[in-house]
């Protein structure tokens, strides 16, 4: 996780506690389509494929808790 940059672990934290694209965008006050870019460098960074899998890397990595 330490690959990602703060905006990326930002989205990452947020995404993982299950906002959607729509809303991140909103509450960081960007467009959905940047979201999405940001979500799709955080997969390629961590070599993950689903959000699921982000999920679980953010809980292991103590971004977020249960």
């Amino acid at each position: 996780v330490s690959v990602l940059s703060d905006r990326e672990r930002e989205i990452l934290v947020l995404l993982a506690n299950g906002k959607k694209n729509r809303e991140i965008g909103k509450l960081l006050h960007i467009s959905t389509r940047t979201v999405d870019t940001h979500r799709t460098n955080i997969l390629k960074k961590l070599a993950v494929k689903t959000n699921a899998e982000l999920v679980k890397l953010a809980i292991s990595s103590g971004l977020v808790s249960v």
